[in-house]
C-alpha cells in the first residue's frame, strides 16, 4: 500500500482480497514510509501516519493482518518487501505513476520471486485506456468524453473488506523482528517520536489532520455545504469555496471514486445523464447541475490530464517537456531585464515587495497547502522574479514539493508547468519576460478577487 493509502473504493487492495479468496490464502496489508524520499519531511511524515492510524483501525475489524512500517533511518526497510515476497504466492501493489514510486516497485519486482501486480486505483478513467500523452485538456476531454461511459460502470467496490473471509494469518515474527511496525507513540501523534526520525523538522506538521477518516469529513462537508456555491466561490480566497482534498488524494486517503459518487448522490444522478455527443465541451457532458459539473471537470479532466502526461512522458517534470511554442517564445525573451530578482531563500520566507504574493508563500509555508487561485498567480510571479525560466520551474518544484501537501503529484506538476504554457495556448499582446505565455498580476488579482480576510489572516506573523 504505496499510493492508494485507504481500505474503501481502492482496486488495488479489491484485486488482493479477491486473489486471497481464490488461493486460499491469509492476506497481509504493508503499509511502508521511507524517509529518504525526497523533501521526506515532519509535515508529510505526519499526514501519512494519520492515515495509518485509521488503516490499522479498518483493517484490523476485519482480521486482515496490516503492518504499518515506518523506516527509522534511510536504508532501513531494504530487503523487507522481498523478505515478505519470499513467503507470498503473489504481491499486490499500486500503480501510480509520479514521484520515486515507479522506480521503486520495478526495483521490488526485479527482487520478488513471484508475479507483482500493479493495479490502478488513480481516478475514474484507467492510466491504460490511453495509448498516448494529450497535450491539450481540450484533446483529452473530447477523447474522455468518448470513452468514459463504460468505466463508469465498474467502479471499486465502497469496501472491499466487506464479507472477506479470507484465512486467518499473522506477520512473520523474524521479518517483524527485523523491521517492527510503527510504535504507538508515532501512530498516537507524539512529536517526540517524530522528531526522533531522520527528516526534515524544519518543515512542521500541517494544522489539517491526515488519514481517510478525515479525507471523508472533508468530502461530506463540501458536498453539504460547498458544492452549490463552487462556482460562484471557488476563485475568491475570503470565500474559502474550493473542496481542500487535494491533499487527501494525494496520499491515497481518499479516492476520487467515493468523491464522484457522492456528488452523484447528491444529484440524484445516473450515466444515463451523460451527453451523447459533447463535442469536449467543459459544460453539459455530465448532466448535472453547473456547479456540479465544474468540479467534476476539476475531479476528472483536469486532474486526469496530468496523470495522462506522467504516465506517458518520462520527462513530464523537465523543463524542454513544454510545448514547443512556449519554449520558443520563453527562450526569445529569456534575456530580458528583470526588475525584480528574488533568491530561493527570500521566496521561501515570503521577502518580496507583493503582498498578495507574500499571502499565499505563507498559507503555503503555514498550512501546506494553497488556494487554487492563488497557486496560479504564485507561479507567475515565480517566473517573473527568476533570472530564467529554467531557475523559475526549479524553484516553483522545490517550493511546492518541500512545503505542499499535495505536491509531488501528477495535478501539481500540471499546475507548475501550466504556469509556463502547458496545456494552455500563446496569449497577446506579448510582453516582457512572458512572450505569449499567459499573464498574471497581482494588482489584477486584488481587483478582481475578494482577498481583504486572506490578507489579514496570511499576513506577517
Amino acid at each position: 500500500m504505496i499510493a492508494s493509502r485507504r481500505s474503501r473504493y481502492n482496486f488495488g487492495l479489491q484485486r488482493a482480497v479477491e486473489r486471497a479468496r481464490e488461493l486460499e490464502r491469509p492476506l497481509i496489508v504493508l503499509e511502508p514510509l521511507r524517509c529518504g524520499y525526497p523533501w521526506a519531511s515532519a509535515r508529510l511524515h505526519r499526514f501519512v501516519i494519520d492515515g495509518m492510524v485509521d488503516n490499522a483501525r479498518r483493517l484490523g475489524e476485519s482480521g486482515i493482518t496490516y503492518h504499518p512500517y515506518v523506516e527509522p533511518e534511510a536504508g532501513h526497510g531494504k530487503g523487507l518487501v522481498a523478505a515478505l515476497a519470499a513467503r507470498a504466492c503473489l504481491v499486490v501493489t499500486d500503480d501510480y505513476p509520479c514521484f520515486f514510486l515507479p522506480r521503486m516497485v520495478a526495483a521490488a519486482a526485479r527482487l520478488a520471486p513471484v508475479l507483482v501486480e500493479q493495479v490502478d486505483s488513480n481516478g475514474i478513467l484507467p492510466l491504460r485506456a490511453a495509448e498516448r500523452v494529450f497535450t491539450t485538456a481540450r484533446s483529452f476531454r473530447i477523447w474522455l468524453q468518448k470513452v468514459l461511459r463504460p468505466h463508469l460502470d465498474e467502479p471499486p467496490e465502497a469496501d472491499p473488506l466487506a464479507g472477506a473471509r479470507l484465512p486467518a494469518g499473522s506477520f512473520p515474527r523474524l521479518i517483524a523482528r527485523r523491521w517492527p511496525a510503527a510504535s504507538r507513540a508515532l501512530l498516537a501523534g507524539d512529536p517526540t517520536a517524530l522528531a526522533a526520525l531522520p527528516i526534515d523538522p524544519s518543515v512542521g506538521p500541517s494544522p489539517l489532520t491526515g488519514g481517510a477518516a478525515a479525507g471523508e469529513q472533508a468530502l461530506a462537508r463540501f458536498v453539504a455545504r460547498g458544492l452549490d456555491r463552487y462556482l460562484d466561490d471557488r476563485d475568491h480566497p475570503d470565500a474559502e469555496g474550493t473542496s481542500g482534498l487535494s491533499p487527501y488524494l494525494h496520499f491515497g486517503h481518499v479516492s476520487a471514486h467515493d468523491i464522484f459518487a457522492r456528488i452523484a448522490r447528491r444529484e440524484r444522478w445516473t450515466p444515463a445523464r451523460l451527453a451523447a455527443d459533447a463535442g469536449g465541451s467543459r459544460a453539459g457532458f455530465w448532466g448535472m447541475s453547473p456547479a456540479a459539473e465544474a468540479f467534476v471537470e476539476q475531479l476528472v479532466t483536469w486532474r486526469e490530464v496530468g496523470f495522462n502526461m506522467c504516465a506517458f512522458q518520462r520527462d513530464f517534470s523537465q523543463y524542454d517537456s513544454l510545448p514547443a511554442w512556449a519554449l520558443k517564445t520563453l527562450a526569445k525573451h529569456a534575456a530580458d531585464p528583470r526588475n525584480t530578482v528574488y533568491s530561493l531563500e527570500e521566496l521561501a520566507a515570503a521577502r518580496t515587495h507583493d503582498e498578495v504574493w507574500n499571502a499565499a508563500q505563507r498559507q503555503l509555508v503555514r498550512e501546506g497547502r494553497l488556494h487554487n487561485y492563488m497557486r496560479m498567480l504564485w507561479g507567475k510571479k515565480i517566473l517573473e522574479w527568476s533570472p530564467s525560466p529554467e531557475e523559475g520551474l526549479e524553484v516553483m518544484i522545490e517550493l511546492n514539493n518541500r512545503y505542499a501537501l499535495d505536491g509531488r503529484d501528477p495535478s501539481s506538476y500540471s499546475g507548475i508547468f501550466w504556469v509556463l504554457g502547458r496545456y494552455d495556448r500563446a496569449w497577446g499582446p506579448e510582453r516582457p519576460i512572458y512572450g505569449t505565455v499567459r499573464y498574471m498580476s497581482s494588482a489584477s488579482a486584488a481587483r478582481k478577487l475578494h482577498l481583504k480576510r486572506y490578507l489579514e489572516r496570511f499576513g506577517p506573523e
